[in-house]
């Protein structure tokens, strides 16, 4: 009969406040002390804090439970950081306004957890080394690229991914075969060098990602363009591999 490994199954944890006008449960688990994880109540006075969900996390941290572990910086859905599970849909909190009475928040699904809110992002970042996320050119410029404006549109919708991982996050097949399938971030990233025109290494990075694993483990679920805090369209451009990989 199937059981849950030891110390894996969530627990109710404290509950911190009564009743208010905001309620906020949030996944706790800290790999020190061994015990399993849990589900803290934090209740807010709303009109206390500012209008995001990353607003009232800092203003738990500040005010309430200073032990409540997360990451954030920029507050403005640029670096990425603050990249977590609420109610159910992967996003940032910074850009989450709060719009509801009652929010849950997890850490990033299908990933080891550090602690609290903080996920393990090195292997994602490992995976977006491997793909070698720079130009690429035979010989050094001795001047700036000159780029046509009608090639510099071709990066529109690429080169303003994050790296939140929320789309990756949110794979089913990127769950199961993180260690061999790049993800929907990754190939988004690889798609914007490939079409660079300034790039010189296309047939080599086609070449690279003309695998099992890597692209084909892509079955077009689209839950990565449906996530993607940035409105971005991962799908859409792994798709254009593909067909890539057919004409080359």
């Amino acid at each position: 009969m199937f059981s849950l490994p030891k110390n894996s199954k969530i627990v109710k944890g404290k509950t911190f406040g009564t009743k208010k006008n905001l309620v906020l449960n949030i996944y706790r688990w800290n790999r020190d002390n061994r015990k399993n994880p849990s589900i803290n109540t934090y209740h807010l006075n709303k009109s206390k804090m500012g209008p995001m969900v990353l607003d009232a996390i800092i203003n738990i941290k500040n005010n309430i439970d200073p032990t409540l572990t997360f990451r954030r910086s920029c507050r403005e859905g640029i670096c990425g950081s603050c990249s977590m599970n609420i109610n159910g849909t992967n996003t940032l909190a910074c850009l989450t306004p709060i719009d509801k009475k009652e929010f849950n928040i997890y850490p990033l699904p299908h990933m080891s957890v550090i602690k609290d809110l903080v996920v393990d992002l090195e292997p994602f970042f490992e995976q977006y080394k491997s793909i070698k996320p720079y130009v690429v050119t035979d010989k050094k410029p001795k001047k700036e690229h000159i780029q046509l404006p009608e090639d510099r549109k071709k990066l529109d919708g690429l080169y303003e991914c994050i790296l939140c991982a929320c789309c990756s996050t949110s794979c089913p097949s990127y769950w199961w075969n993180s260690d061999k399938f790049l993800g929907p971030a990754i190939l988004l990233q690889a798609y914007r060098f490939i079409v660079d025109s300034r790039d010189k290494n296309k047939k080599e990075r086609l070449k690279q990602l003309n695998d099992a694993f890597k692209l084909y483990r892509c079955h077009t679920i689209m839950n990565c363009t449906k996530t993607c805090p940035k409105g971005l369209n991962p799908a859409k451009a792994i798709s254009e591999i593909k067909k890539l990989q057919v004409s080359n």
